[in-house]
C-alpha cells in the first residue's frame, strides 16, 4: 500500500474540514451487527470504561490526559472533552478497534464537529448515513448527533467493514467512506491517525 505524497495528504486533511465522508451504502447486515447498533439507541449516559488491574486503569488516564491536551483546541470545555473522549475509547474497544484509528477517522470525518452533516447527508462525529437508523427499525437521523449513539454506529459499522475485507485496513476504510480501492481517504485517515498515537 503507498501513501500519498506530503502535499497530496496535507490537501487531503484540508479537505478534511468539511464533513466530507459517507458514502456507505445500504446493505444487509449480520444479527450481531444489527443487535449493536440497535443496543447504541438504548444506551444514554457515557460508558464508564472498566479495568482489569490498576496498571490498566493508569495508563487509561495517562492516555485521557495526553489526548485531552491534544483535543483542547477542538473541545475547549474539559468535561465535554472528557466525556468524548471517554467514549471514544469506550467504542472503539467495544468494537474491537484500536483507538488512534478511530480518533484519526473521527478527525477526518467531522473535524471533531458533533452537528456536522456531508453533502450527501452523513450526520456527526464519524458522518454516519441515516439509512443506517432506518435499518435497524428506528427511522430517526436525528439519534446520530447523539454522542454515544454516533459513536457506537461508527464504530460498528467500521468494524463491519473490517471483517467484509478480512482485516484490510486500506479496504476496509474505503468501503466506510464510500471509495473502495481508492487511496486519498484511507491514507488521509492513516495520517490522521499518527496525530492521536499514543505510547503510554
Amino acid at each position: 500500500m503507498c501513501l500519498l505524497p506530503p502535499s497530496l495528504l496535507l490537501g487531503s486533511l484540508l479537505f478534511s474540514e468539511q464533513a466530507s465522508a459517507g458514502g456507505q451504502l445500504e446493505e444487509p447486515l449480520a444479527d450481531a451487527v444489527r443487535n449493536a447498533l440497535s443496543a447504541a439507541i438504548a444506551s444514554q449516559a457515557p460508558p464508564e470504561p472498566i479495568f482489569r488491574d490498576t496498571e490498566s486503569r493508569m495508563t487509561y488516564l495517562r492516555w485521557l490526559g495526553t489526548m485531552s491536551t491534544r483535543l483542547a483546541k477542538k473541545k475547549p470545555e474539559w468535561q465535554i472533552r472528557k466525556e468524548f473522549l471517554q467514549t471514544v475509547w469506550y467504542e472503539a474497544k467495544r468494537a474491537g478497534l484500536d483507538v488512534t484509528l478511530v480518533m484519526g477517522l473521527i478527525q477526518v470525518e467531522s473535524n471533531f464537529r458533533k452537528f456536522a452533516v456531508s453533502p450527501v447527508g452523513a450526520r456527526g462525529y464519524m458522518q454516519v448515513m441515516p439509512f443506517w437508523t432506518r435499518v435497524i427499525g428506528d427511522g430517526d437521523p436525528g439519534k446520530l448527533f447523539h454522542m454515544q449513539t454516533n459513536l457506537r454506529f461508527g464504530c460498528v459499522i467500521l468494524r463491519h467493514y473490517l471483517d467484509r475485507e478480512r482485516g484490510d485496513l486500506f479496504m476496509g476504510l474505503g468501503r466506510y467512506n464510500g471509495s473502495r480501492g481508492k487511496a486519498p481517504y484511507p491514507n488521509a485517515v492513516l495520517g490522521a491517525r499518527r496525530n492521536w498515537e499514543f505510547s503510554g
